[in-house]
């Protein structure tokens, strides 16, 4: 091979290697002046925020509600039998009355115009309403019972899925870290690589597989660092608590 080949494919080789190392040393740099540390909020807190935020935990107490309002209806359901009627009538009356006297029987009649009035309290017992009573009021506690059942599975649902959330943000906050140590010292053996094969102590291969590791290195670093920010914002928007 000619000279001036191989002063070429040298430069070249140089320049990519240049080139690489600046890309690394630039990530991690912007790594090391970033701090991940979170200001997570205790997991009591995390948990009653998410009771009180909770759209559908809101909805299941309203039931509740709901069904005591019924169970009010249903025990009150006997008054419909209850009631005052009252009427009022104008018009002409013939009225006959009968007078005794001796042993001769008068009939008298005559004719009026008048204005009667009636006012009256009346009370009706259905059969079904009397042996259906006790039935109904037995379901409308019944449905109330089934309604707490449902907000106290739901906020056992929610707390679990709090806590999920809260040990997974730790876990991942661990691992970023990791991977940052990880990523320095990966530096670390990147620069003295970089030294060594300028000083032809090492091959390019070598220098080469040394560049490939930290290049996966900082893309685990990468990967940390996204899965740290994605179970953060699900912590946040399932709380409704902002994490710095």
């Amino acid at each position: 091979m000619k000279p001036t080949l191989k002063i070429l494919i040298t430069i070249f080789i140089l320049s990519l290697i240049n080139h690489f190392t600046y890309a690394q040393d630039s990530i991690v740099d912007a790594n090391q002046t970033e701090s991940f540390k979170l200001l997570i909020p205790e997991l009591e807190v995390l948990i009653n925020a998410a009771l009180a935020n909770n759209g559908m935990l809101g909805y299941r107490k309203d039931e509740i509600e709901v069904k005591k309002a019924n169970l009010k209806s249903k025990r009150r359901n006997w008054t419909r039998n209850l009631g005052i009627q009252a009427d009022t009538r104008y018009g002409n009356f013939n009225n006959l009355s009968n007078n005794i006297s001796g042993n001769d029987l008068v009939t008298l009649a005559s004719a009026t115009t008048q204005t009667n009035y009636g006012v009256g309290l009346y009370l009706k017992l259905p059969v079904f309403d009397i042996f259906n009573r006790k039935s109904e009021i037995k379901q409308a506690k019944t449905e109330i019972s089934q309604a707490k059942n449902m907000v106290k599975f739901q906020e056992d649902e929610i707390k679990e899925i709090v806590i999920r959330y809260y040990e997974d943000l730790i876990l991942k906050e661990s691992l970023l870290e990791i991977q940052a140590t990880n990523l320095s010292d990966a530096k670390v053996n990147m620069e003295m690589a970089k030294k060594e094969f300028t000083n032809g102590q090492i091959e390019i291969y070598e220098y080469i597989r040394i560049s490939d590791i930290t290049a996966g290195v900082a893309t685990e670093f990468e990967k940390a660092k996204s899965n740290l920010l994605l179970a953060k914002k699900l912590l946040e928007n399932y709380t409704g608590i902002q994490i710095n």
